[in-house]
């Protein structure tokens, strides 16, 4: 491939996006991210459409292109269709990012099955059904980037709280990843995820006024950097797996976590 100068390297114009669960948090900065770097973003979201309209209007304000499309990944038909209308909207697919992901807390032994399977539903099966649709556009065109958010919840197991199905479902989400970098670097695509630590969303800020002592003593203490994340700060890593900067980097897990799990 040609080389891209210092200048272009991250350069995504003209590159088509699809970002899962883009109606707030994590996936919302991220499909922005990407769109300042000029990708075209499709912003998927399960339920919150008017959260959705709203991502799209600020990627439009900045001079992006951006559609909001439903769809819920644990649902094969809806990834199927999600798969196809971005096809059709923006004639293909170059960047997918697995963000979608749930989380109900609970003990092991007290846990629900329906709660179990929910998570696994969306949290692994959605990242495997997306990334095998997108992947199979991919393969065709030679060319694709796919990167997950797996989480630090995937190598450690968070305390005080209790969420194994979580843990394991991210854990799963990392070795997804390596298994597909291996399978598809035949056919030039990457595949990657990122592992953030604690990071402040929505549900962080309400854990926060509930949990105020777990937040001070586990989340902010337990990293070397003494702080929770801000969602801009994983703008960096997922532009980069998506970009030409990142062309001999596939089935890598990159933590940022402000040193969490480092201790």
């Amino acid at each position: 491939m040609a080389q891209a100068t210092n200048k272009n390297r991250f350069d995504l114009t003209g590159r088509v996006a699809i970002v899962t669960g883009a109606a707030r948090g994590i996936g919302k900065a991220l499909a922005i991210g990407l769109a300042e770097e000029g990708a075209a973003v499709v912003v998927n979201y399960a339920q919150a459409a008017d959260r959705a309209a709203e991502v799209v209007k600020e990627i439009e304000a900045i001079g992006g292109r951006a559609i909001a499309i439903k769809a819920d990944v644990s649902n094969e038909a809806d990834v199927a269709r999600l798969t196809a209308e971005t096809i059709t909207a923006f004639g293909q697919i170059d960047i997918l990012v697995n963000n979608a992901g749930i989380i109900y807390p609970g003990n092991a032994e007290d846990y629900p099955l329906d709660s179990w399977r929910k998570t696994m539903a969306t949290n692994l099966d959605g990242v495997f059904l997306m990334s095998r649709d997108v992947g199979r556009h991919m393969i065709s065109r030679r060319t694709g980037s796919i990167i997950t958010i797996g989480s630090m919840s995937g190598r450690i197991v968070n305390w005080p709280f209790r969420h194994a199905a979580y843990n394991v479902s991210k854990a799963g989400v990392h070795m997804l990843t390596k298994a597909l970098a291996t399978e598809w670097a035949e056919h030039n695509i990457r595949v990657n995820a990122i592992a953030p630590g604690y990071i402040r969303t929505e549900l962080t800020d309400q854990v926060s006024k509930e949990h105020p002592d777990v937040v001070n003593q586990y989340w902010e203490k337990g990293a070397v950097q003494g702080r929770i994340g801000d969602v801009d700060e994983l703008i960096g890593a997922t532009v980069y797996l998506a970009s030409d900067a990142s062309s001999f980097t596939t089935g890598e897990i990159i933590t940022i976590d402000g040193g969490l799990t480092l201790r």
